[in-house]
Parts: C-alpha cells; sequence; structure tokens
C-alpha cells in the first residue's frame, strides 16, 4: 500500500508558475502538506472479518479519535510552521495579487458616515438652501430662442444629406462638396453662437444648447468625411486599384437617409452605413435606468445648491485676493466639486448613453474605459470619453499622419481642436472670452510630456494617476469654477 504523500505527488497536474496564482498556490501546498500527514498519520483499518465493528474502530478508538489524534500529530511542537519564503499582503509585490474588496467596502462606509454627518450639520448650520425655482423659474421662459434654435438644428443634418445625394448623382463635384460641407458645418456652430450672444439667457440653458451644437458638428464631419472616403474606396475598386475582398469594410457607397437619422440620434459620433445592433430592448432594465438618473442628477443639483454656490459665493476672485485665502477656497471646493463631477460622468457617460443605446438597440456601448487607474494624462484622455476619442484618431490623428504630419504635432492638433470646443462651449454662454477654458485644455500637452516621464522613469508607479487626479479635482475644475464665477458676476455688474 502506497503512501497517501507519495500518491498525491505523483497524481497532482503541474500548472504554470505564475505571480498571478502564487498566493493561491501556495495555501493549496500548505493545505495539501496538512492533509498530507493527517492522512499519513492515520492507521491501517484492523477488522475481525466479520463486518462487525472492528471495520470502524481500533481497538476503543473510533473515526474521531483518530482524526483528533492525526490531527495531534499534525500540528506537535516539531511541525515546521514556515515552509516558504511569502510576502505580506501589502507588500509592494503582493499587493495587486491580493483582493481589496473589503477594503473598498470600509470606505465605502468611512464615505457615508462622514458625509453623512456634513450633510446634518450644514442643514443644522444653513438650513435648507436650494430655491424653489432651482428646476424651473419665470426666466427659463425667456430661453425660448435657445430652445427654438436646438429644434432648428436638424436642419443642417438634411442640408448634409442633399449634398451627398448630389454628389450620387454626379451633379456637382468634389470640390464643390467639400466647400458645401465646409460651410454646413461651420454653420451649424456658429448659428448657436450667434442666437446665445443675442439673447441674455440663463448660462446652463447656453451651455446645454452649445453641448447639442457641437455634437451636431461632429456628426456631420464625420458623416462627410466618411462619405468622401468611401467614394474614394468606392472609385479605386472600380479601378482594379483596391480589391474589395482585401478590405474588411463595407465598400459600398449608398446614401441613405435612414442611417443618417440614426447616426444623429446614435451614442456614437463616428458615423458608418451600419452599427452592431442587439436583438430586443429591454423595458424593465430601461426604467431602472431612468431612475438612477433621476436620483443622482437630483444628487448633483442638491450639491450644487446646498455646497457649492454657498462656498462660491463667499469666496474672492482668485486671482486678485490673498493667495492662502485662495488656496483655501480652492480646497473646499475640490470635495463637492468631486462629488459633482463624478455623478456627472456617471449620469451622462454610462446611464444616459446606456440608455440611449438600450432604445436604439445600439451594441457598441464601450463609452468609456477604466480611467481612474490611468498612470498618465495621455491614459485618461485615451480612455475617459471614448466617443470624442474614436472621432478624434479616426478624423484628426490618423489623417494627420497619412499626410506626413508628426506624431508629436498631429496630437498637438488634436488637443487643439477639443480646446477650441471646450473654450466654446464655456465662454459664449458666459459671454466671457477670457480662453481659461482653452488653455486649461492645452496645457494638458505638457502634461502628458511630464507623466509619460514619470511613468517610463519609475516603472508600475501610480505617480501619474496621483498628478491627474491632483491637476484635474483639486486644482484645475475648482479654479475655473471660481474664475468663471467672479468674472460672470463682475459681467452682470457693470451691466446693471
Amino acid at each position: 500500500m502506497s503512501s497517501p504523500l507519495v500518491s498525491d505527488s505523483t497524481s497532482k497536474t503541474s500548472l504554470p508558475e505564475s505571480s498571478d496564482n502564487s498566493a493561491v498556490r501556495d495555501d493549496d501546498d500548505d493545505r495539501n502538506q496538512r492533509t498530507a500527514v493527517i492522512e499519513s498519520a492515520k492507521p491501517t483499518t484492523i477488522g475481525n472479518g466479520s463486518g462487525g465493528d472492528g471495520d470502524n474502530k481500533i481497538g476503543n478508538v473510533d473515526d474521531r479519535g483518530t482524526d483528533f489524534a492525526a490531527v495531534k500529530l499534525a500540528y506537535r511542537p516539531s511541525a515546521p510552521a514556515h515552509r516558504k519564503n511569502k510576502e505580506s499582503p501589502l507588500s509592494s509585490d503582493a499587493i495587486f495579487r491580493q483582493s481589496h474588496a473589503g477594503l473598498f467596502n470600509l470606505c465605502i462606509v468611512v464615505l457615508v458616515a462622514v458625509n453623512s454627518r456634513l450633510i446634518i450639520e450644514n442643514l443644522m448650520k444653513y438650513g435648507w438652501l436650494i430655491r424653489t425655482g432651482f428646476w424651473f423659474s419665470s426666466r427659463s421662459l425667456s430661453d425660448w430662442p435657445l430652445f427654438m434654435c436646438c429644434l432648428t438644428l436638424p436642419i443642417f443634418p438634411a442640408a448634409s444629406f442633399i449634398v451627398e445625394k448630389l454628389v450620387q448623382q454626379k451633379y456637382i463635384s468634389e470640390p464643390v462638396v467639400v466647400l458645401l460641407h465646409i460651410i454646413i458645418t461651420t454653420a451649424s456652430v456658429l448659428y448657436p453662437v450667434f442666437v446665445i450672444l443675442r439673447c441674455d439667457s440663463a448660462v446652463l440653458s447656453g451651455v446645454t444648447l452649445m453641448l447639442f451644437a457641437s455634437i451636431v458638428w461632429l456628426k456631420l464631419v464625420s458623416y462627410a468625411h466618411t462619405s468622401y472616403d468611401m467614394r474614394a474606396l468606392a472609385k479605386s475598386i472600380e479601378k482594379g486599384d483596391v480589391l474589395a475582398s482585401t478590405l474588411n469594410m463595407d465598400c459600398s457607397y449608398c446614401v441613405d437617409f435612414e442611417c443618417l437619422a440614426y447616426f444623429m440620434v446614435a451614442p456614437t459620433l463616428c458615423y458608418q452605413p451600419s452599427y452592431p445592433r442587439t436583438a430586443c430592448i429591454r423595458k424593465g432594465w430601461v426604467a431602472r435606468q431612468l431612475v438612477k438618473l433621476i436620483i443622482f442628477t437630483g444628487v448633483m443639483g442638491f450639491i450644487i445648491e446646498q455646497y457649492i454656490n454657498p462656498i462660491v459665493k463667499n469666496s474672492q476672485h482668485p486671482l486678485k485676493g490673498d493667495l492662502l485665502y485662495a488656496i483655501e477656497r480652492i480646497l473646499k471646493l475640490s470635495v463637492p466639486n468631486l462629488y459633482v463631477w463624478l455623478c456627472m460622468f456617471y449620469c451622462l457617460f454610462h446611464l444616459w448613453l446606456n440608455i440611449l443605446a438600450e432604445l436604439l438597440r445600439f451594441g457598441d456601448r464601450e463609452f468609456y474605459k477604466d480611467w481612474w487607474n490611468a498612470k498618465t494624462v495621455e491614459e485618461y484622455w485615451r480612455m475617459w470619453n471614448m466617443p470624442v476619442h474614436k472621432w478624434m484618431i479616426r478624423h484628426i490623428y490618423f489623417p494627420c499622419l497619412r499626410n506626413g504630419i508628426p506624431k508629436g504635432v498631429a496630437v498637438v492638433i488634436a488637443f487643439l481642436v477639443s480646446a477650441v470646443f471646450h473654450e466654446i462651449c464655456i465662454a459664449v454662454p458666459c459671454h466671457i472670452f477670457k480662453f481659461w477654458a482653452f488653455f486649461g485644455i492645452m496645457i494638458q500637452v505638457p502634461l502628458v510630456l511630464i507623466t509619460n516621464y514619470l511613468q517610463n522613469k519609475f516603472r508600475n508607479s501610480m505617480v501619474g494617476n496621483m498628478i491627474f487626479w491632483f491637476m484635474f479635482c483639486i486644482l484645475g475644475q475648482p479654479m475655473c469654477v471660481l474664475l468663471y464665477y467672479h468674472e460672470l458676476m463682475n459681467r452682470k455688474g457693470k451691466h446693471e
């Protein structure tokens, strides 16, 4: 009869050595060694040949006594307690191979407890600060020109469709098509800008209109650029320069109004004739997401009215007052501003875009990646807004590279386009043209270089991640809020 220890070691299937399962493997080795010692400590069963009690007993000791004796033998003082080199779970070599679900739950509990106390303290000290006209007021009726402008934005996609239909019928040439698309896309942005500047509307209404106008511009550029490329591919296939079988795409150039209409409402900025679709619409799932959207939108409104507005109103201009006081205001504003920013991201990129995708049965729902783990600023911009990132790659970055522009210059051009639209979406509704939003985006270029250098110098470090969180949430956003608020108040004071 072979020893259990030998039979166990010979029958076990060998596993590849890897750092990811080393912790589990060490625990299994210890468990196997203890089991082997216990099994080897059990004496052979002695029976009396009659099938009586002797089959289950050794003298006066039953199975429980045997197990107890084996355990005492396995954990006797001479048994080794330390058999391998092991790291502490929180050491730098083992921390990423451990589960931190318990610590994450602890952080959530502490976060809820601390903020609950702060909310109660704020309500006891200042009372309920949310105004009755927070969601709707009589002043909102004066924003009807912006609402009418938003309703007339579909004119521009219709004009782009007519242009593509004309070029399909060969009524106009390619240079004329390019010129007409430039005029249409430019007008789709300048028209809302003109309406907002002519009206003394609320800032929130202006920002909403400019966001819609920017989305229309991005979609129309993608529609025109993609259609142009599809026409060029179709001509190349006709001439025999390119074989359709070598392309992993649909090369047929077809102008379809239904495709354009679906694209204009789909949660994407990149046009293509067809998209991956889901089988059905989950109505119950949509209802749950809508409830979440309403709840988190209310949370954002509560934080803005109850925390951010009082802090901003009681502050001075960050560039004109005492430096230490400005730093204190920025730090105090950073926490509620971070909560609002995270709620905004969750509501827009997770809830709203997924609801829209579900209603339209849009299949590709990678609207963001794990940007919170970004080790460089460049990684953050590649992961936090995937619709815009895919548009930039498709219509800015790679076209620049194909035209011989260096990679670094192409990245700067992409940031420049982003900076211009950030400035338009903020400066125009506020009627303040200080270029703070523009410089706030363009300063990301040196931050990309700095964090890339730190990442290359300190391998597997989170220095870049810390810089990202500090620049965006602790310094950048609160500073922009204070700057635009005080300039807006100064403009209103001069106007009155």
